[in-house]
């Protein structure tokens, strides 16, 4: 990597673009099989995915792969296709194009993408001519259907434990007929071919050993969001076991990365970028973190933590925070009472809240607060509370000074697949709206920042989330990205958005995504369920 700074300012062209990158990789062709991978949404927002990154450098690698990336930024339209970053390539000059897919709403831009590319849009009509069009992502590993029309393969699990025994299998496949290549693609541990249905539910991929696989920044550019980062994975999963969150299911079991390792890639990311970003669903519940964060103080590094855990919280740790440059504690009680943080399994007080608060606050930082609304077995009271609670924050806050800024993040419930809550209901849409005008009644006035994700796009998100491959002919028909175009065509298509998302399944009947083996048994997902009181 050469070195350059973090840059600001306006949005750049290509070629701009290519110049600011460091660790862009340019390979010959030539007797390589050329892969494309795609981020469904800008370069802006995939750029700061460590997964998808990490996945780049996984398959420049390989031995005989050539692996360019691909967005699809606001103002491409089939008339302006996407084309790979590194050659400009068109996307059907492709052997195979691997779509990153980490946000439900990015579904949209599967159908585009590929018509803009010349690429019929759904895998049954496409033969040898065409690039094989995989995906993965723990949204598309926890229920593939609504997607699974447009892919010849889906990857159920994390890519570094399926990707070496895939990509052999697809290199060899040149010149077989396509439906060859696809049987043999679904023998593969990990693999949902959606052409040819598994006998048994596919079973999720996941790294024993994650030290095995190097994940830290690939390519470094100042034209993202995360630009003056160098990004370091921590662990990965999540022990606490939430029973709304679907990280925690789809990279169970938590593993982490030895310290030594951690600060090996840190002190090599010093040469590029003066802050480390430490990335994990729990970073501060690694068992070595306090030597993490004292050697990068020693390295003199900056720190940036993607999330943490309150009740894993020191003095010392927060001295190393604010060493480091951290000048915001995020904190996620997600409900504003103890009763419902207990049917939700977020094991967390509110005195421990509080003395959290109290130990930022001192220290001068900032707080974003971030609840769920909707969610189940929620009453007025349980709403009411996120409200005041948040005031008591800004109290114990303002008592070390005024000018600590409180933030609040407001999100819908949405309940996923393959958590305990994946037979829950979503509260409706109205119900949701009025009680987030409930919390904004209370903090209007006391210079809290309150901000809110639109209830109607967290119900399709939720529609994509436990739907079926119905939903795949909806999306690929939309004109464009609407939601009015979107309840025009589930409308046309005969789907009930309330059979969908607002009603509460039998835990006995069966779901749309039963080919998916998450890596725990379904009894076990229904014993959480019962004892969160449903």
């Amino acid at each position: 990597m050469s070195k350059h700074p973090p840059r600001k300012g306006r949005n750049p062209s290509s070629n701009e673009r290519l110049a600011h990158e460091q660790g862009t990789v340019y390979r010959d062709w030539g007797g390589r099989l050329p892969i494309g991978l795609v981020y469904p949404n800008s370069y802006f927002v995939g750029m700061s995915s460590l997964g998808y990154q990490t996945i780049y450098r996984l398959l420049n690698d390989t031995p005989g792969i050539v692996c360019e990336r691909a967005f699809w930024e606001k103002n491409n339209s089939v008339r302006t296709p996407a084309l790979s970053v590194e050659s400009e390539r068109p996307l059907n000059d492709f052997a195979v194009l691997a779509f990153s897919l980490s946000y439900e709403l990015d579904y949209f831009n599967i159908p585009r993408i590929l018509e803009a590319a010349g690429i019929p849009v759904y895998a049954a009509e496409r033969d040898e001519t065409h690039p094989l069009i995989i995906a993965g992502g723990p949204c598309v590993s926890a229920n593939p259907l609504p997607v699974a029309p447009f892919f010849d393969a889906i990857c159920v699990g994390e890519a570094e434990a399926i990707l070496p025994a895939l990509m052999p299998v697809i290199a060899d496949s040149s010149g077989a007929h396509r439906q060859d290549t696809l049987i043999e693609i679904a023998r593969i541990p990990g693999i949902y071919v959606p052409q040819v249905p598994p006998e048994k539910p596919v079973s999720r991929q996941w790294v024993k050993d994650l030290d095995a696989y190097r994940v830290t920044s690939s390519v470094l550019t100042p034209d993202t969001e995360l630009g003056d980062l160098y990004m370091v994975e921590v662990e990965r999963g999540c022990g606490w076991g939430c029973r709304f969150c679907l990280l925690c299911s789809a990279f169970r079991p938590m593993r982490s990365h030895k310290a030594e390792k951690i600060l090996e890639y840190a002190r090599e990311g010093l040469e590029f970028r003066k802050r480390m970003g430490l990335v994990g669903p729990a970073v501060t519940d690694h068992p070595q973190i306090e030597q993490i964060l004292g050697g990068l103080r020693e390295m003199g590094a900056e720190i940036s933590i993607s999330s943490l855990r309150l009740t894993t919280l020191t003095p010392q740790l927060l001295e190393y925070m604010g060493e480091g440059g951290i000048k915001t504690i995020t904190v996620a009680p997600e409900a504003g009472t103890q009763r419902l943080r207990e049917v939700i399994k977020k094991e967390i007080t509110e005195d421990q809240i509080m003395e959290a608060v109290a130990l930022a606050a001192a220290r001068s930082m900032q707080l974003k607060f971030y609840f769920m609304v909707g969610l189940p077995s929620e009453t007025d009271e349980d709403v009411s509370e996120i409200a005041r609670l948040t005031l008591r924050v800004k109290a114990a806050a303002d008592k070390y000074g005024k000018g600590r800024r409180i933030t609040v993040n407001l999100s819908p419930f949405v309940p996923k697949a393959g958590t305990p809550f994946q037979w829950l209901p979503m509260a409706p849409v109205s119900e949701i709206e009025r009680r987030i005008d409930i919390i904004q009644g209370y903090l209007s006035g006391a210079g809290i920042k309150a901000n809110v994700e639109g209830p109607a796009w967290s119900e399709v998100q939720a529609a994509l989330a436990r739907g079926d491959e119905r939903l795949a002919k909806v999306m690929a028909e939309m004109p464009s990205v609407s939601f009015s175009h979107w309840q025009k065509g589930m409308k046309n298509h005969g789907i009930d958005i309330n059979e969908t998302v607002h009603q509460q399944w039998p835990v006995k009947q069966k779901l749309p995504w039963s080919m998916i083996d998450p890596g725990v048994s379904p009894e076990k997902l229904k014993r959480e369920l019962e004892s969160a009181g449903f």
